[in-house]
């Protein structure tokens, strides 16, 4: 094959590769469209008891408070 005839295949497709596609949202003004998220305490082993929930977060909490932990 002939060097330039190469060159130009390979510089095509170095070309080729680096096409940028546009990133376009289609946005609906005043509606969310992203993931429905529930309440962290909802679920699991909670199980919608949000003073158990806040009670385990205080616990961990103080788990990991070097202060605590050395007392």
């Amino acid at each position: 094959m002939n060097k330039s005839v190469f060159l130009a295949l390979t510089a095509t497709l170095a070309l080729a590769a680096c096409g940028e596609y546009p990133q376009v949202v289609d946005y609906k003004p005043g509606n969310y469209q992203g993931k429905s998220d529930t309440r962290p305490w909802e679920g699991g082993q909670f199980a919608g008891n949000k003073q158990a929930w806040e009670s385990a977060l205080h616990a961990r909490n103080q788990a990991q408070n070097e202060h605590k932990r050395i007392q």
